[in-house]
């Protein structure tokens, strides 16, 4: 009876093991954290007396290291364009505003590590990220002349520790991101009313 049975056992057991081998497949894959759009339609829009807004990128990214913006869930390229959407309106006129985006770059250093046997129980800083975002706005004419510019700068810098996570890294990407858009809007928000009063068509 054993040695009949067997045979079946077997069969059984290859068939629970492929089973699971399926299930196992057909999990879905892991995926790391999620981030919001960086918006800021929560913020009054500058309402411009031209005809229409561009948004031009000068800046292009490297897509190489030690370039990382482009591997950022938020690029700063992406929310600075945001910035513009929301914030710069034509209530019609002649000429265009241009608001030009040129430079949104975060590059990573490699920071230096204790070495040697203190090095091994040392947690130490491994990688700078240094971000730096500067825009333009200028209002042009019909004929092509710049009658009026503005620009700001934004600047943040941010180190990790050797044993944070990809999601950790993430996370603080992120978090550099909206630093920077804070930092951007705060000083668009100050220069724009001082250099470029007389094409606002509201104070």
């Amino acid at each position: 009876m054993t040695a009949l049975r067997l045979p079946r056992i077997a069969g059984l057991l290859g068939l629970l093991a492929a089973s699971v081998l399926l299930a196992a497949c057909t999990q879905p894959a892991a995926v790391g954290p999620r981030f919001p759009e960086i918006t800021f339609q929560q913020y009054r829009p500058f309402e411009f007396a031209v005809g229409r807004v561009e948004i031009v990128r000068e800046y292009v990214p490297p897509l190489a290291a030690p370039n990382v913006d482009h591997l950022f869930a938020v690029p700063p390229l992406r929310m600075a364009e945001q910035w513009a959407r929301d914030r710069l309106v034509a209530t019609g006129g002649p000429g265009e505003l241009r608001f030009v985006i040129k430079r949104a770059s975060v590059v990573e250093a490699e920071l230096p590590r204790t070495t040697g046997i203190r090095g091994a129980f040392t947690k130490d800083q491994s990688q700078r990220y240094d971000a730096v975002l500067e825009v333009e706005i200028e209002i042009r004419s019909e004929r092509g002349y710049r009658d009026g510019i503005v620009s700001a700068r934004a600047e943040r810098r941010q180190s990790v520790a050797e044993d944070i996570s990809l999601a950790e890294r993430e996370r603080t990407w992120f978090s550099l991101t909206e630093a920077l858009a804070r930092d951007l809007n705060a000083e668009l928000d100050r220069n724009i009313p001082v250099a470029l009063p007389r094409f606002l068509t509201q104070r």
